[in-house]
């Protein structure tokens, strides 16, 4: 393959489906190795069938992104597989709908570990491995509208999105001297299994039929349809690659007109 990721190595976190397995065939066709990292082995194996036929290497680990050490090894297992690492996207996260008044510690600590925490070890594992090999990189990571206006009924998962900004933020301007550009991305409604959960939450919660909160979104964007994983993974594409070299410590809206800043 060749393309403007040729030559490069890329690190995706929850890319077993949606939008991670939208990001890592993009970035396959770009030309990219990709190593493929979620919670269980089925989705990736089957995502790295995908990225063979594309013409691509690639490798999986199975890695909980809340825990450290898995993240750590993951990095490490990426680099000697497929012979370096030059893109990190930290794309692994969860969904919590409640109102505030009902949200328990162990319900902030499961969505914090895997949203906020997560994205820190990414970081940590990336930067480190890429001045292991003596260069610089990329870190991409995975915010939301939710990061730039806080939803009721989604305060904690808001909470954590914007999180992941500060984080950008933070680590763009610890890192830049390296050689090393961190930026966030933030989508809107796509079309997903995470967004079928949400729906039936919301369904729950509020008594709306099934479909009626997903509708209610999709029907606020101003280009008229939701999103799809690959609408995400053209953005992504262009903060892994040569055209994003100049752009560090942003968290950019790709949510087709919902939000607005």
């Amino acid at each position: 393959m060749s393309g403007p990721l040729t030559g490069k190595v890329v690190l995706i976190t929850g890319a077993g489906r949606g939008i991670g397995r939208g990001i890592a065939l993009r970035l396959a066709r770009d030309g990219a190795d990709v190593a493929l990292v979620d919670l269980g082995p089925d989705g990736i194996s089957a995502v790295a069938e995908e990225i063979t036929e594309i013409g691509s290497k690639t490798t999986t680990f199975v890695a909980d992104v809340s825990d450290r050490d898995q993240v750590f090894a993951a990095v490490d297992h990426a680099a000697s597989a497929l012979g370096g690492l030059d893109v990190m996207v930290n794309n692994a996260g969860i969904a919590l709908v409640a109102p505030l008044l009902d949200t328990r510690p162990e319900d902030v600590a499961k969505i914090w570990a895997v949203n906020v925490d997560g994205v820190l070890w990414g970081i940590q594992a990336a930067v480190t491995k890429f001045k292991e090999l003596g260069h610089g990189g990329k870190v991409v990571n995975a915010s939301s509208i939710a990061g730039h206006d806080g939803f009721a009924m989604l305060g904690v998962y808001s909470a954590t999105k914007f999180a992941v900004r500060a984080l950008t933020q933070a680590a763009a301007k610890e890192h830049a001297a390296d050689g090393i550009t961190v930026n966030a991305y933030c989508p809107g409604v796509v079309g997903t299994d995470m967004w079928v959960e949400i729906d039936k939450r919301f369904a729950e919660l509020t008594g709306a039929a099934e479909g009626e909160t997903y509708d209610k979104f999709v029907g606020g964007i101003a280009l008229g349809r939701a999103e799809t994983p690959d609408d995400v993974a053209g953005f992504v594409s262009y903060l892994a690659g040569p055209d994003a070299d100049y752009m560090t410590g942003q968290a950019g809206l790709i949510d087709g007109g919902l939000v607005y800043r």
